[in-house]
Protein backbone atom coordinates (compact mmCIF):
# COMPACT_ATOMS: atom_id res chain seq x y z
CA UNK A 1 0.00 0.00 0.00
CA UNK A 2 1.21 3.73 -0.84
CA UNK A 3 1.87 6.24 1.85
CA UNK A 4 -0.62 8.29 0.67
CA UNK A 5 -3.09 5.26 1.03
CA UNK A 6 -1.81 4.68 4.62
CA UNK A 7 -2.25 7.67 5.46
CA UNK A 8 -5.93 7.86 4.62
CA UNK A 9 -6.91 4.59 5.81
CA UNK A 10 -5.32 5.85 9.03
CA UNK A 11 -7.31 8.58 9.04
CA UNK A 12 -10.48 6.95 8.38
CA UNK A 13 -9.68 4.80 11.28
CA UNK A 14 -8.82 7.42 13.33
CA UNK A 15 -12.50 9.42 12.42
CA UNK A 16 -14.20 6.42 12.98
CA UNK A 17 -12.83 6.40 16.49
CA UNK A 18 -13.62 10.13 16.91
CA UNK A 19 -17.19 9.42 16.36
CA UNK A 20 -17.62 6.81 18.38
CA UNK A 21 -16.51 8.76 21.49
CA UNK A 22 -18.42 11.22 20.03
CA UNK A 23 -21.43 9.42 20.38
CA UNK A 24 -20.48 7.93 23.39
CA UNK A 25 -20.43 11.19 24.66
CA UNK A 26 -23.96 11.66 23.48
CA UNK A 27 -25.30 8.85 24.99
CA UNK A 28 -24.16 9.65 28.15
CA UNK A 29 -24.39 13.55 28.03
CA UNK A 30 -27.66 13.85 30.29
CA UNK A 31 -26.07 12.24 32.95
CA UNK A 32 -23.11 13.91 33.22
CA UNK A 33 -24.27 17.39 33.92
CA UNK A 34 -25.11 18.43 30.29
CA UNK A 35 -28.75 20.27 30.02
CA UNK A 36 -30.62 18.18 27.90
CA UNK A 37 -32.23 21.09 26.65
CA UNK A 38 -29.46 22.24 25.19
CA UNK A 39 -27.46 19.46 23.57
CA UNK A 40 -31.15 18.75 21.68
CA UNK A 41 -30.86 22.23 20.49
CA UNK A 42 -27.87 22.08 19.52
CA UNK A 43 -28.18 18.85 17.67
CA UNK A 44 -31.21 20.63 15.65
CA UNK A 45 -28.96 22.97 14.94
CA UNK A 46 -26.17 20.21 13.87
CA UNK A 47 -28.76 19.17 11.71
CA UNK A 48 -29.99 22.18 10.20
CA UNK A 49 -25.93 22.74 9.53
CA UNK A 50 -25.23 19.45 7.79
CA UNK A 51 -28.17 19.63 5.49
CA UNK A 52 -26.34 23.05 4.46
CA UNK A 53 -23.03 21.58 3.83
CA UNK A 54 -24.34 19.11 1.79
CA UNK A 55 -25.48 22.05 -0.42
CA UNK A 56 -22.04 24.32 0.09
CA UNK A 57 -19.17 21.94 1.07
CA UNK A 58 -20.18 19.22 -1.42
CA UNK A 59 -22.62 20.83 -4.43
CA UNK A 60 -20.63 24.32 -4.12
CA UNK A 61 -24.09 26.28 -3.98
CA UNK A 62 -23.94 29.07 -1.54
CA UNK A 63 -27.43 29.72 -0.45
CA UNK A 64 -28.65 33.43 1.71
CA UNK A 65 -32.04 32.07 2.35
CA UNK A 66 -31.47 28.34 4.17
CA UNK A 67 -33.67 29.71 7.19
CA UNK A 68 -36.36 29.53 5.33
CA UNK A 69 -36.54 26.14 5.20
CA UNK A 70 -35.77 25.71 8.93
CA UNK A 71 -38.51 28.52 9.77
CA UNK A 72 -40.96 26.89 7.04
CA UNK A 73 -40.67 23.04 8.72
CA UNK A 74 -41.05 24.50 12.46
CA UNK A 75 -44.18 26.55 11.47
CA UNK A 76 -45.78 23.69 9.75
CA UNK A 77 -45.02 21.16 12.59
CA UNK A 78 -46.13 23.14 14.93
CA UNK A 79 -49.52 24.22 13.20
CA UNK A 80 -49.68 20.36 12.61
CA UNK A 81 -49.19 19.65 16.57
CA UNK A 82 -51.30 22.27 18.39
CA UNK A 83 -53.93 23.26 15.77
CA UNK A 84 -54.47 19.47 13.96
CA UNK A 85 -53.82 17.45 16.68
CA UNK A 86 -51.29 15.32 14.12
CA UNK A 87 -48.93 13.05 16.08
CA UNK A 88 -45.34 14.54 16.96
CA UNK A 89 -43.93 11.75 14.17
CA UNK A 90 -46.74 13.19 11.53
CA UNK A 91 -45.97 16.48 12.69
CA UNK A 92 -42.26 15.94 11.77
CA UNK A 93 -43.13 14.69 8.43
CA UNK A 94 -45.32 17.62 7.75
CA UNK A 95 -42.72 19.87 8.42
CA UNK A 96 -39.93 18.24 6.42
CA UNK A 97 -41.95 17.43 3.28
CA UNK A 98 -43.23 20.78 3.31
CA UNK A 99 -39.78 22.63 3.91
CA UNK A 100 -38.60 20.53 0.73
CA UNK A 101 -41.87 21.46 -0.97
CA UNK A 102 -40.81 25.11 -0.57
CA UNK A 103 -37.15 24.34 -1.50
CA UNK A 104 -38.32 22.38 -4.76
CA UNK A 105 -40.47 26.20 -5.43
CA UNK A 106 -37.13 28.23 -4.49
CA UNK A 107 -35.28 25.58 -5.92
CA UNK A 108 -36.96 25.90 -9.75
CA UNK A 109 -35.92 29.78 -9.60
CA UNK A 110 -32.53 30.04 -8.54
CA UNK A 111 -31.16 27.09 -9.45
CA UNK A 112 -30.80 28.03 -13.27
CA UNK A 113 -28.12 30.90 -12.09
CA UNK A 114 -24.53 31.10 -10.37
CA UNK A 115 -22.62 32.65 -8.12
CA UNK A 116 -23.68 35.80 -6.56
CA UNK A 117 -27.15 35.75 -8.20
CA UNK A 118 -27.80 32.14 -7.30
CA UNK A 119 -27.44 33.54 -3.59
CA UNK A 120 -29.01 36.93 -3.87
CA UNK A 121 -32.31 34.70 -5.39
CA UNK A 122 -32.59 32.71 -2.73
CA UNK A 123 -32.09 35.31 0.55
CA UNK A 124 -35.16 37.38 -1.77
CA UNK A 125 -37.21 34.27 -2.00
CA UNK A 126 -36.53 33.27 2.12
CA UNK A 127 -37.64 37.14 2.77
CA UNK A 128 -40.44 36.47 1.04
CA UNK A 129 -41.15 33.30 3.13
CA UNK A 130 -40.65 35.19 6.43
CA UNK A 131 -43.12 38.00 5.26
CA UNK A 132 -45.74 35.07 4.98
CA UNK A 133 -45.07 34.07 8.84
CA UNK A 134 -45.30 37.74 9.99
CA UNK A 135 -47.92 38.53 8.31
CA UNK A 136 -50.54 35.09 8.13
CA UNK A 137 -53.24 35.46 10.79
CA UNK A 138 -52.38 31.62 11.90
CA UNK A 139 -48.62 31.94 12.66
CA UNK A 140 -48.91 34.30 15.55
CA UNK A 141 -47.27 37.17 13.93
CA UNK A 142 -44.34 38.65 15.86
CA UNK A 143 -45.61 36.51 18.57
CA UNK A 144 -45.38 33.26 17.03
CA UNK A 145 -46.75 29.65 17.83
CA UNK A 146 -46.27 28.76 21.90
CA UNK A 147 -47.63 25.87 23.35
CA UNK A 148 -46.92 23.46 20.90
CA UNK A 149 -47.09 19.77 22.52
CA UNK A 150 -44.56 17.06 22.39
CA UNK A 151 -47.40 14.40 22.27
CA UNK A 152 -46.82 10.84 22.20
CA UNK A 153 -44.27 8.65 19.57
CA UNK A 154 -46.56 6.68 17.39
CA UNK A 155 -49.30 6.90 20.20
CA UNK A 156 -47.29 5.02 22.78
CA UNK A 157 -44.19 6.87 23.44
CA UNK A 158 -44.90 9.99 25.52
CA UNK A 159 -42.05 12.84 24.60
CA UNK A 160 -42.74 15.09 27.76
CA UNK A 161 -39.90 13.47 29.39
CA UNK A 162 -37.07 15.74 28.72
CA UNK A 163 -34.86 12.16 28.66
CA UNK A 164 -36.86 10.89 26.01
CA UNK A 165 -37.21 13.79 24.03
CA UNK A 166 -33.52 13.20 23.99
CA UNK A 167 -33.20 10.09 22.74
CA UNK A 168 -35.30 10.55 20.08
CA UNK A 169 -33.31 13.69 18.89
CA UNK A 170 -30.01 11.79 18.89
CA UNK A 171 -31.52 8.87 16.90
CA UNK A 172 -32.76 11.18 14.24
CA UNK A 173 -29.49 13.03 14.55
CA UNK A 174 -27.26 10.01 14.26
CA UNK A 175 -29.81 8.28 11.18
CA UNK A 176 -29.88 12.22 8.99
CA UNK A 177 -25.90 11.88 9.64
CA UNK A 178 -25.08 8.51 8.43
CA UNK A 179 -27.70 9.48 5.56
CA UNK A 180 -25.46 12.37 4.69
CA UNK A 181 -22.11 10.46 4.39
CA UNK A 182 -23.94 7.63 2.89
CA UNK A 183 -25.46 10.16 -0.11
CA UNK A 184 -21.96 11.81 -0.40
CA UNK A 185 -20.26 8.32 -0.90
CA UNK A 186 -23.26 7.50 -3.47
CA UNK A 187 -22.15 7.51 -7.21
CA UNK A 188 -24.89 10.69 -6.81
CA UNK A 189 -22.52 12.14 -4.34
CA UNK A 190 -19.72 11.70 -6.55
CA UNK A 191 -21.76 13.86 -9.21
CA UNK A 192 -22.24 16.25 -7.10
CA UNK A 193 -18.12 16.76 -6.12
CA UNK A 194 -17.65 16.69 -9.91
CA UNK A 195 -19.76 19.31 -10.23
CA UNK A 196 -18.29 21.51 -7.39
CA UNK A 197 -14.57 21.04 -8.61
CA UNK A 198 -15.71 21.66 -12.61
CA UNK A 199 -18.96 21.96 -13.98
CA UNK A 200 -18.38 22.61 -17.37
CA UNK A 201 -16.67 18.90 -17.75
CA UNK A 202 -19.46 17.47 -15.88
CA UNK A 203 -21.68 19.27 -18.61
CA UNK A 204 -19.37 17.38 -20.96
CA UNK A 205 -19.90 14.26 -19.63
CA UNK A 206 -23.34 14.28 -20.38
CA UNK A 207 -24.53 15.29 -16.97
CA UNK A 208 -27.69 17.49 -16.37
CA UNK A 209 -26.15 19.38 -13.95
CA UNK A 210 -29.45 20.96 -13.53
CA UNK A 211 -31.48 18.05 -12.08
CA UNK A 212 -28.18 17.14 -9.86
CA UNK A 213 -28.22 20.42 -8.13
CA UNK A 214 -32.24 20.73 -7.97
CA UNK A 215 -32.43 17.25 -6.39
CA UNK A 216 -29.25 18.92 -3.93
CA UNK A 217 -30.98 21.93 -2.95
CA UNK A 218 -34.19 19.75 -2.26
CA UNK A 219 -32.75 17.08 -0.33
CA UNK A 220 -31.05 20.30 1.78
CA UNK A 221 -33.59 21.64 2.26
CA UNK A 222 -35.81 18.86 3.54
CA UNK A 223 -32.89 17.92 5.95
CA UNK A 224 -32.82 21.19 7.27
CA UNK A 225 -36.31 21.50 7.68
CA UNK A 226 -36.23 18.36 10.13
CA UNK A 227 -33.97 20.03 11.95
CA UNK A 228 -36.23 22.92 12.57
CA UNK A 229 -39.29 20.52 13.21
CA UNK A 230 -37.47 18.94 15.54
CA UNK A 231 -36.47 21.85 17.53
CA UNK A 232 -40.30 23.15 17.32
CA UNK A 233 -41.22 20.16 19.43
CA UNK A 234 -38.37 20.48 21.69
CA UNK A 235 -38.54 24.16 22.47
CA UNK A 236 -42.30 24.02 22.69
CA UNK A 237 -42.68 27.05 20.08
CA UNK A 238 -41.60 28.37 16.25
CA UNK A 239 -40.82 32.24 16.29
CA UNK A 240 -39.68 34.56 13.09
CA UNK A 241 -36.02 34.12 14.35
CA UNK A 242 -36.33 30.60 12.88
CA UNK A 243 -36.74 32.12 9.39
CA UNK A 244 -35.07 35.01 9.48
CA UNK A 245 -32.36 35.95 7.47
CA UNK A 246 -29.71 36.48 9.95
CA UNK A 247 -30.13 32.53 10.86
CA UNK A 248 -28.86 32.12 7.18
CA UNK A 249 -25.55 33.70 7.75
CA UNK A 250 -25.49 31.81 11.52
CA UNK A 251 -25.55 28.54 9.35
CA UNK A 252 -23.25 30.07 7.24
CA UNK A 253 -20.72 30.46 10.10
CA UNK A 254 -21.49 27.24 11.49
CA UNK A 255 -20.39 25.47 8.72
CA UNK A 256 -16.98 27.68 7.54
CA UNK A 257 -16.30 27.00 11.13
CA UNK A 258 -16.14 23.75 11.60
CA UNK A 259 -15.16 22.96 8.18
CA UNK A 260 -17.35 23.15 4.97
CA UNK A 261 -16.97 19.44 2.87
CA UNK A 262 -16.12 17.84 5.73
CA UNK A 263 -18.48 15.40 7.59
CA UNK A 264 -17.88 16.55 10.89
CA UNK A 265 -17.31 20.00 10.69
CA UNK A 266 -20.48 21.48 10.88
CA UNK A 267 -21.45 19.39 13.82
CA UNK A 268 -18.59 20.90 15.64
CA UNK A 269 -19.39 24.33 14.15
CA UNK A 270 -23.10 24.02 15.24
CA UNK A 271 -22.06 22.82 18.67
CA UNK A 272 -19.45 26.21 18.99
CA UNK A 273 -22.03 28.56 18.03
CA UNK A 274 -24.75 27.72 20.33
CA UNK A 275 -23.08 26.91 22.98
CA UNK A 276 -21.17 30.13 22.84
CA UNK A 277 -25.00 31.91 22.67
CA UNK A 278 -26.28 29.64 25.48
CA UNK A 279 -23.21 30.32 27.92
CA UNK A 280 -22.28 33.54 27.44
CA UNK A 281 -25.42 35.15 26.99
CA UNK A 282 -26.10 35.73 30.27
CA UNK A 283 -22.69 36.84 30.92
CA UNK A 284 -21.81 39.71 28.14
CA UNK A 285 -25.21 39.64 26.91
CA UNK A 286 -25.15 41.28 23.33
CA UNK A 287 -21.55 41.51 23.04
CA UNK A 288 -21.75 37.32 22.53
CA UNK A 289 -22.49 38.67 18.65
CA UNK A 290 -19.16 40.48 18.36
CA UNK A 291 -17.41 37.81 20.23
CA UNK A 292 -18.70 34.99 17.69
CA UNK A 293 -17.93 37.88 14.93
CA UNK A 294 -13.90 37.78 16.12
CA UNK A 295 -14.05 34.18 16.26
CA UNK A 296 -15.39 33.72 12.89
CA UNK A 297 -12.62 36.43 11.92
CA UNK A 298 -9.60 34.35 13.13
CA UNK A 299 -11.09 31.73 11.48
CA UNK A 300 -10.87 32.97 8.59
CA UNK A 301 -7.46 34.26 8.34
CA UNK A 302 -6.12 32.01 10.57
CA UNK A 303 -8.18 28.75 9.81
CA UNK A 304 -9.68 28.88 6.29
CA UNK A 305 -10.48 25.35 6.17
CA UNK A 306 -12.32 25.27 9.75
CA UNK A 307 -11.36 23.44 12.47
CA UNK A 308 -11.99 19.80 11.49
CA UNK A 309 -10.41 21.07 8.04
CA UNK A 310 -6.76 22.26 9.29
CA UNK A 311 -6.99 19.20 11.39
CA UNK A 312 -7.54 16.57 8.43
CA UNK A 313 -4.81 18.82 6.71
CA UNK A 314 -2.42 18.60 9.16
CA UNK A 315 -3.21 15.21 10.17
CA UNK A 316 -1.94 14.34 6.31
CA UNK A 317 0.64 16.20 6.08
CA UNK A 318 1.80 14.78 9.18
CA UNK A 319 1.13 11.05 7.31
CA UNK A 320 3.15 11.91 4.27
CA UNK A 321 6.69 13.25 5.93
CA UNK A 322 6.23 9.54 8.61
Amino acid sequence: MSSSGLTEAMLERRARIAWLVALALLLVAPFIGLYPIFVMKAMCFAIFACAFNLLLGYTGLLSFGHAAFFGAAAYFTGLAVRSAGLSPELGMLVGTLGAALVGLVVGLIAIRRQGIYFAMITLAMAQMVYFVWLQAPFTGGEDGLQGVPRGRLFGLLSLRSDLTMYYLVLAIFVAVFAAIVRIVHSPYGQVLKAIRENEPRAISLGYNVDRYKLLAFVLSAGLAGLGGSLKTLVLGFATLSDAHWSLSGEVILMTLLGGMGTFAGPVLGAFTIIGLQEFLADRVGSWVTVIIGAIFVVCVVGFRRGFVGELLAWQRRRGKSS
